[in-house]
């Protein structure tokens, strides 16, 4: 090899060297720590954003999230709630038939396509809401449960107040831009959470389309605004909005492993950013938490001593199952404290003699009713004077 070729290579392993030197410090670099890379991934363009595990209410990650913003059609989310309460309570039934009356087939925006006279039922009227976002809908299940718009919205803002939406104001009952309609992600996620008490609600906000043919000539075709539905796993709910002032929002919520997730964006430029900022809050609740039994039926809860000598006891067994949504990899501490009926002289076998709550951390995160595993009687006055007696025979004195 001659002269020259020995310097070329020389200065070629030169530069390799060099250039893998240098490219450490910038690798280095871009290796932020585990929490900053996952602030960086959740903070997006959406003004305002918020996590929550609604079983508990527990606030995973926020941003802005008590900024009052105008909510657009995530409003609905309220007039879905107290028309399910309605619902619930007996006030209405879902087969009853609502004649659609002219002011609300006049709501501009989103639409269920009602003509004025139409007769829906109470569910059809759920599903356009639901599905479609029909603020004719909205406005026709508001006059039927109200009387009027204005009554219904009265109807929510008490609702809101009830719930205690400190920042929340409405105008509507459909989130069409109106001055002063405003709320918070942080609001947004309390009736949310209320709406998700009532699980029958996702039956419809989890259907992707819906088809309403009866009594017309040309069927209604709905499809839900929520893309996520059908796109992201365990995806049912809840609503989406859309103003010019509003820009993208949404109130979205999955299920996986028997852990739900409710994620809630305001203020996003574009439904893309929006679906992702929903997917990757929700993708992050799911990695960090677990559904965890801590309870099974049939389990040996406390033996229940009903006498001093411990000869006359029952075990008190759980009559069902307990789970709750923990934190993955944190050392929980699990307490218990049951509570019995001590003013039964008999336990039978298999009846309830009280129920046992459990705590995680301190916190109560439920209960379960407890059952007795045998027949057993309390002893009477003279069973504790033998007691007693035994007790000082015992003793030696």
């Amino acid at each position: 090899m001659n002269k020259i070729n020995k310097n070329i290579l020389s200065l070629i392993m030169t530069l390799i060297f060099l250039t893998g030197i240098l490219s450490v410090p910038i690798k280095v670099k871009a290796e932020n720590p585990k929490n900053q890379t996952e602030i960086t991934d959740l903070s997006s363009e959406s003004k305002s954003v918020l996590l929550m595990e609604p079983v508990s209410g527990r606030i995973i990650y926020e941003k802005n999230s008590h900024e009052k913003l105008p909510p657009a059609s995530v409003t609905k989310i309220m007039t879905m709630l107290l028309t399910m309460e309605a619902v619930d309570s007996g006030k209405i039934k879902m087969s009853d038939k609502v004649t659609v009356s002219e002011n609300a087939k006049q709501m501009g925006g989103s639409s269920m396509l009602l003509d004025t006279g139409e007769i829906r039922t109470v569910e059809e009227l759920i599903k356009g809401v639901g599905i479609a976002s029909g603020n004719d809908a909205a406005v026709a299940l508001a006059e039927y449960i109200a009387g009027s718009q204005d009554a219904f919205v009265k109807l929510m803002n008490d609702r809101a107040a009830q719930l205690g939406m400190k920042d929340t104001t409405f105008k509507n009952c459909t989130g069409l831009n109106a001055e002063g309609h405003i709320t918070t992600a942080y609001d947004i996620s309390i009736m949310s959470r209320e709406l998700l008490k009532h699980p029958a609600i996702l039956k419809y906000t989890g259907t992707y389309m819906e088809t309403i043919s009866e009594g017309r000539k040309s069927p209604i075709g709905l499809v839900n605004h929520n893309k996520l539905v059908r796109f992201f796993k365990g995806c049912d709910g809840l609503k989406t909005g859309f103003t010019d002032e509003a820009k993208y929002c949404i109130s979205a919520t999955a299920s996986r492993d028997g852990v739900r997730m409710l994620a809630v964006i305001m203020g996003s430029p574009t439904f893309k950013v929006r679906n992702k900022d929903a997917s990757v809050l929700m993708n992050y609740g799911f990695s960090k938490f677990e559904n965890k039994k801590l309870i099974t039926k049939g389990m040996d809860i406390e033996k229940v001593n009903l006498d001093k000598k411990g000869n006359r006891f029952f075990i008190a067994k759980s009559s069902e199952n307990l789970s709750a949504i923990l934190e993955k990899g944190k050392d929980n501490k699990i307490t218990k404290k049951c509570v019995f009926d001590k003013n039964k002289k008999v336990y039978k076998a298999n009846d309830i003699v009280g129920y046992c709550e459990i705590y995680v951390d301190g916190k109560l995160v439920g209960k379960v009713k407890l059952y007795s595993d045998r027949n057993v009687k309390r002893p009477g006055i003279f069973g504790n004077l033998k007691d007693n007696f035994s007790k000082v025979l015992d003793s030696g004195v």
